[in-house]
């Protein structure tokens, strides 16, 4: 399972959110250079990067910081927020994302989606499907849509997905525990989905068993932030298996 922390840019500043509000905005530092470094350092070979202020504004924003974080480590970086135009696509991947996330625009305007996985390859498309009481969520988790979650990746399987990161919204930055019932229903009802777990892990304990329900990754973000997860205990993760 890969181990995946999480950056969350708003300004060029590495924040986190509680569940998905800006208002709760919290800074952990002003260089997410230097938090990618220490990720790097510690073994870690992916990263997930969230454009917050492109989740509002509809398009990129933030790619410098990506641009930056590529050229100057070795992470594999999947790259999500506001991505809705081909355009947006190019800026990612020539800024040196290897894959990147599509969440609004896979409910919104699919068409465009699935135009994505045949022209960029479904290995570098995620499927976003952050959720809320099992509906799906949009435009940065601000609106709620009518979409079941588990019907909405089996229908995107169909069309070729393979990647698929899925946040139940009520756990995201809580710290209390992942939705280990939603991930094994998930992984039950869509065989061969490579999942990535995300929102809500608190500790160490978790991850084994995320692994074995047979989640492909995770997403950790809060929990490193504030010490609940050290480097080092993720570091040995990747070792031992």
């Amino acid at each position: 399972m890969r181990i995946i922390p999480a950056i969350d840019i708003i300004e060029g500043k590495c924040v986190r959110l509680t569940k998905g509000d800006y208002d709760t905005k919290k800074i952990y530092n002003e260089n997410p250079l230097e938090v990618a470094k220490s990720f790097e350092d510690a073994g870690i070979e992916y990263l997930h990067v969230v454009d917050l202020d492109g989740a509002k504004a509809s398009h990129i924003v933030n790619y410098k910081v990506l641009e930056s974080i590529a050229t100057k480590t070795n992470l594999k970086i999947d790259f999500g927020g506001g991505l809705k135009s081909d355009e947006d696509l190019k800026i990612a991947f020539n800024s040196g994302a290897n894959q990147i996330t599509g969440g609004s625009i896979a409910v919104k305007n699919p068409e465009v989606f699935q135009n994505w996985i045949s022209k960029f390859g479904a290995e570098r498309i995620i499927l976003g499907a952050d959720c809320n009481n099992e509906k799906i969520a949009i435009s940065g988790w601000q609106e709620e849509s009518t979409l079941e979650v588990i019907p909405f990746i089996k229908d995107y399987q169909a069309k070729g997905i393979q990647y698929v990161i899925c946040t139940d919204i009520s756990k995201d930055g809580m710290l209390e525990g992942p939705s280990f019932e939603l991930y094994k229903r998930i992984l039950e009802e869509n065989k061969n989905i490579k999942l990535i777990a995300s929102g809500g892990i608190s500790k160490f304990d978790e991850l084994p068993q995320l692994k074995e329900m047979g989640c492909e990754g995770v997403i950790i973000g809060k929990a490193i932030y504030e010490n609940r997860i050290s480097l080092k205990e993720l570091e040995n993760f990747i070792i031992n298996g």
